[in-house]
Parts: structure tokens; C-alpha cells; sequence
């Protein structure tokens, strides 16, 4: 369990309308298999002399970025090699996530509750449509999102706030009245700029680098008591609005 920084911002929110979701870390732990889908096609092209990049490298330049600008890092130079890159990269990925993804822990209990209270939801990611699609598929939730915001679709990706503005815009809620869940510097900056708390899990990324980007809450998992204790306060806080027990 992860400091608490301020889960009282969460229930500011009642009545509560929404919540958002970024996918890769936040829905699943898939930054591993992008981690090793990039040391594979790194070792295929001799980048870095031949030596295999580090964790801190790739949650420094990659985790959370958009592939775009993953792809203009790696090849400052050549913008068609990055492009063709990540295509392949993202290919990669692809391959090893079908076998092997799964759920955050407790993600099942979270979207269970979000259900039950009747509440607006989409995915918002820097993750390329296919992959983005194939995940919420291979997790199940395909039904669960109403929405899937892909950073392509927007002017400008995650750091930048664009694409949880338009989730808003779509779902027609206010940012007095959602939260996000997510797991990187880039989308929790997206978030906070966008006017929303943001509950940040510390899936891979250092609980440090995480709490830069100040988020409302940092938590283990779906299943931190830190979590659900903000979420009774929410559900105390409403029926204390509404008049009821």
C-alpha cells in the first residue's frame, strides 16, 4: 500500500458521473510485454551497440508516451524508420499480449461498482486503436466502455489534456464530477491538466516519478484498502445528498 496524498479530493466529486480509464498499466500489466517487445526489435536492429535497454530507460523515454514520439526519440533523423519501427514493435506486442495479459488486480470489484451505480465510462490511451481494441477484448470489458479515445484521434496526445477533454465531450459529464485511473507521469500529467484527480496505480512506474505528476491518490491496486476507502466516503457522501440510508 502506497502513501495516501489526497483521497479526499475524490469524494469533492459527489454526485459522482464518471470514471476514466487509461489501458496499458492501468487495465492490465502490459508494460512488461512492451518492455520486451522493444528489446526484441532493438536487438534486431543493433540499437545501442547491440546492448539490451534497461527498465529505468524505458520508463524514462517509452512508458506512457505516445508512438509517435517514441518513434521521433528513436530515430530523430529518419521519420519513416521510427514510423515502420513501431508498426513492427506494436506487432510484436500484439503477439505476446494474446497469450499472456491480464487484469490489474481487483479490477473486476472496481468496474463491478462503477456498474452498479449506474456511471459513465470510456478508455482514453496513447495505445494504437488495434492494440487498445484487442485489450479491452481480451479483458472482457468491451462492453463496458463506451468509449475509446485514442490519442491519434486528437490534436495532441497524452501529456497534453486533449484526450480526456474529448471523453468528457463524449460522455457529456463535467470534470467536477469524474475521475481517472492511470499509471504514468504522462497520462496523470494528461489528467491533472485536463482538471480531473487522478488516482494513480503504481503498476511499474516508481512511486516517485509518479507523485511528480500529483495525482489524488497513488494506489497498489484495484484492491488497496486506500481506494475503497475513498470510494465509501463517495457512496456515504451521495446518500447523504440524496436523502437516503
Amino acid at each position: 500500500m502506497t502513501d495516501s496524498i489526497d483521497s479526499t479530493s475524490l469524494s469533492s466529486l459527489v454526485p459522482l458521473e464518471a470514471v476514466l480509464f487509461d489501458i496499458d498499466g492501468t487495465l492490465c500489466d502490459s508494460d512488461p510485454l512492451h518492455f520486451y517487445a522493444f528489446q526484441e526489435m532493438f536487438a534486431k536492429i543493433g540499437f545501442n551497440d547491440g546492448v539490451p535497454i534497461t527498465e529505468e530507460f524505458f520508463v524514462k523515454n517509452i512508458a506512457g508516451k505516445h508512438n509517435q514520439d517514441i518513434g521521433n526519440f528513436l530515430f530523430p533523423d529518419d521519420h519513416a524508420k521510427g514510423v515502420k519501427f513501431m508498426e513492427d514493435k506494436e506487432e510484436v506486442f500484439r503477439r505476446m499480449a494474446k497469450e499472456q495479459i491480464k487484469p490489474i488486480n481487483g479490477l473486476d470489484k472496481l468496474t463491478k461498482w462503477i456498474k452498479d451505480r449506474g456511471l459513465r465510462r470510456a478508455a482514453v490511451t496513447n495505445a494504437p486503436r488495434e492494440n487498445a481494441e484487442m485489450m479491452i477484448s481480451l479483458l472482457r470489458l468491451s462492453d463496458f466502455f463506451e468509449y475509446v479515445i485514442i490519442g491519434s484521434d486528437c490534436e495532441r496526445a497524452k501529456p497534453f489534456p486533449e484526450p480526456y477533454l474529448k471523453a468528457l465531450e463524449l460522455l457529456k459529464v463535467s470534470k467536477d464530477h469524474t475521475f481517472i485511473c492511470e499509471d504514468s507521469v504522462s497520462g496523470i500529467t494528461a489528467g491533472v491538466a485536463a482538471g480531473m484527480p487522478v488516482v494513480g496505480l503504481t503498476t511499474r512506474n516508481p512511486e516517485h516519478l509518479l507523485k511528480t505528476a500529483k495525482p489524488a491518490l497513488l494506489i497498489k491496486d484495484y484492491a488497496d484498502p486506500q481506494l475503497w476507502a475513498a470510494l465509501e466516503e463517495i457512496d456515504r457522501k451521495t446518500g447523504a445528498s440524496t436523502g437516503s440510508a
